[in-house]
C-alpha cells in the first residue's frame, strides 16, 4: 500500500482549462514515480481543495504528504495562507505527517529551465 503522497498545490481558477498544465505535470510525475501517489489540490475556485484531498488520502491509508506549491514565487498565498492550512491539517489529522517545500519558482533548476525556454523562444520567431 502507498503511504506517502506528493500533492501539487496550485491556486485554482474559474476556467477549467487553467488546470491543464498542472494535470500534465501530475501525469509526468506519476509516470516517473509509479509507486508514489501524486495528487493535485487547489487553494480556491477548483476542486479538490487541500483539506478535502488530505482527508481522502488519510482514508485511503496514506500517512505522509508532501505539499509542493506549484507557484512561481513565495507570495502571500504561499507565505500566509498555506502555513495556516497546513497547521489546520496537522491538527485535524494528527496521525499524518504533513510537510511542505518552497514554491517551485524558488528552485534554481526550475528558474534555469524557464530561462532556457525564454532564450529558446528567440529561435522560434
Amino acid at each position: 500500500m502507498k503511504t506517502h503522497a506528493l500533492v501539487l498545490f496550485a491556486h485554482g481558477a474559474r476556467d477549467p482549462r487553467w488546470a491543464e498544465p498542472f494535470k500534465r505535470l501530475q501525469q509526468i510525475i506519476q509516470a516517473q514515480q509509479p509507486d508514489l501517489t501524486v495528487s493535485l489540490a487547489f487553494l480556491e475556485l477548483m476542486e479538490p481543495r487541500l483539506p478535502a484531498l488530505t482527508a481522502e488520502l488519510e482514508a485511503s491509508g496514506h500517512t505522509q504528504i508532501t505539499v509542493v506549491p506549484v507557484f512561481f514565487g513565495q507570495g502571500g498565498h504561499v507565505l500566509r495562507d498555506l502555513p495556516l492550512i497546513l497547521d489546520e491539517l496537522r491538527q485535524k489529522h494528527p496521525e499524518m505527517t504533513v510537510k511542505a517545500v518552497p514554491a517551485v519558482g524558488e528552485d534554481e533548476a526550475v528558474l534555469n529551465a524557464i530561462a532556457a525556454y525564454c532564450i529558446g523562444s528567440l529561435a522560434r520567431q
